[in-house]
């Protein structure tokens, strides 16, 4: 009969293995739960380090070609939706291959950026927190607060406020009509909620440039956040946003920032880091194949990932990134503007090693990788030749 096995031993078993620090730790938890005997203790470490030998890679596998064909092989697969409700409400997002070309782009600026707004745990479980929340993060606008009535005639501007809106966004009429001033550089009558404007000139021209100049005012929240949808997760409630500022969001009273996140990885590098771009760009793919009903090992995307972040800046996987900066000529020219790669070369003397996998194929020669990057040496040892 096995002996039982103690915690300590259970801990140095699991440290002597060559294991990913995630995989130990779950390892060490199931193993304290279970409490094995010696004989299944062996057992159990031996499957687990056999399964983890055969999810490896071998030595001089071509893990670049594999993770390419492995993202691009299931994109051809994926529709061309531009904007799909995404399971909230009146926020559209862009899914499907215009989502994955965004991402492995590094666009600067996405078609359809959105931000997921947690509460602070002692906030989350209120709807009226949250809409606070919601308010002083959405842009308001004048339009949003009443009626704006132009009239030609007279050559002035007449703005009827809404009492409640007013109430329910949290704002004043002094608040207001101070900010209106400021911004629109002209002095405001008021009548009980009615707000009378006019032009410095009299004419229709700089009638029609205030009436534009009084829509742009933002009298509360982010320009850059048109919408602000609630929805409930569980027992708290989150925030969806059409429109990114994540930097600020994070200013305001209430947010989690350690759990509010936005859907442009470069945002998240500017505000968090390059690891946090790392990680927004790795679920961001998954997320978005996911959606299409396409699985593909995120072991693939976590390569790609690391590739776009691995100099400390997020950077595209295209001619002014990763592809533009590889250090074989023909590899350059053989992605796009050839003739500019080859001419640029040769002005400049530049020589190729050949020693990745594009500028071999190109020449027809064995590449560098599996077989190809075996060299066998024949020689004799004491009159017995050896390979």
């Amino acid at each position: 009969m096995s002996g039982s096995i103690t915690a300590d031993d259970i801990e140095k078993r699991v440290s002597a293995l060559m294991l990913p620090s995630k995989v130990s730790d779950i390892l060490r938890e199931e193993l304290l739960a279970a409490k094995p005997d010696e004989g299944k203790l062996d057992r159990i470490i031996s499957r687990v380090t056999d399964a983890y030998a055969d999810a490896c890679i071998e030595p001089c596998d071509p893990v670049g070609v594999v993770a390419a064909q492995s993202i691009g092989e299931p994109g051809t697969q994926m529709t061309m939706r531009t904007f799909h409700y995404a399971g909230v409400a009146e926020i559209n997002v862009t899914l499907g291959l215009p989502r994955l070309i965004e991402i492995l782009d590094a666009r600067k600026n996405p078609s359809t950026p959105v931000m997921t707004v947690y509460l602070q745990e002692q906030d989350g479980a209120s709807r009226r927190k949250a809409q606070n929340v919601a308010w002083s993060i959405q842009k308001t606008t004048i339009a949003d607060l009443g009626e704006i009535i132009t009239d030609r005639t007279n050559l002035m501007i007449f703005v009827e406020l809404d009492e409640g809106a007013i109430h329910e966004r949290n704002l004043t009429l002094p608040d207001i009509i101070e900010k209106l001033e400021g911004k629109l550089k002209i002095p405001i009558s008021v009548s009980g909620y009615t707000l009378t404007l006019e032009p410095k000139e009299s004419d229709l021209g700089s009638l029609v440039m205030l009436s534009r100049n009084l829509r742009k005012v933002v009298l509360k929240g982010f320009d850059e956040i048109s919408r602000v949808v609630i929805q409930k997760e569980g027992p708290e409630y989150v925030l969806y946003t059409e429109g990114t500022a994540l930097k600020k969001v994070l200013d305001i009273e209430g947010v989690s920032p350690t759990r509010t996140t936005s859907n442009h990885p470069g945002e998240m590098y500017e505000v968090f880091g390059i690891e946090a771009a790392r990680s927004s760009i790795i679920n961001e793919i998954l997320s978005t194949l996911r959606e299409q009903g396409l699985d593909v090992d995120a072991r693939h995307i976590m390569l790609a990932a690391d590739m776009m972040t691995c100099d400390g800046e997020v950077k595209q996987i295209g001619r002014h990134g990763l592809s533009g900066e590889k250090a074989s000529i023909l590899a350059r020219a053989a992605f796009e503007v050839t003739v500019n790669h080859l001419i640029d070369a040769g002005m400049r003397g530049d020589v190729d090693e050949l020693s990745g996998v594009t500028e071999n194929v190109i020449v027809g020669q064995p590449i560098h990788l599996g077989t190809g990057n075996v060299h066998l040496v024949a020689r004799s040892v004491s009159g017995v030749s050896r390979s």
